[in-house]
């Protein structure tokens, strides 16, 4: 994985460019588990961490290595955004638009 050190990370990432970041990056979806499975689905690969869950999920992860944060429209995703480089975290992007938005590019989303 890419560390912050070695490339510049955008605040907002486009959907369009997420598909780079696909491989690269931890994908966090901070929905709840309804949303993660339902009609919207998630970005494949993509961890289930709902947002009131996330400082505790996140004590452990590398602070260096970047993450894209996803839900439903973009809102929840910037706080749990903030949230992250509150705690350390230097490679945080939010997901601009989230599953709103994967689903309108007509990107691959997984459902189960």
């Amino acid at each position: 994985m890419l560390h912050a050190s070695t490339q510049p990370f955008p605040k907002n990432l486009s959907v369009r460019e997420l598909a780079a970041w696909q491989g690269r990056a931890r994908l966090v979806d901070v929905r709840e588990p309804a949303e993660f499975v339902g009609e919207l689905g998630h970005v494949p690969h993509a961890e289930l961490v709902p947002l009131s869950t996330l400082p505790r999920a996140a004590e452990s992860w590398d602070r260096g290595a970047p993450i894209v944060v996803i839900c439903r429209s973009g809102g929840r995703s910037a706080a749990a955004a903030r949230t992250l480089e509150q705690m350390g975290f230097r490679a945080v992007m939010n997901l601009d638009g989230g599953m709103i938005a994967v689903n309108a590019a007509g990107l691959p989303v997984a459902r189960r």
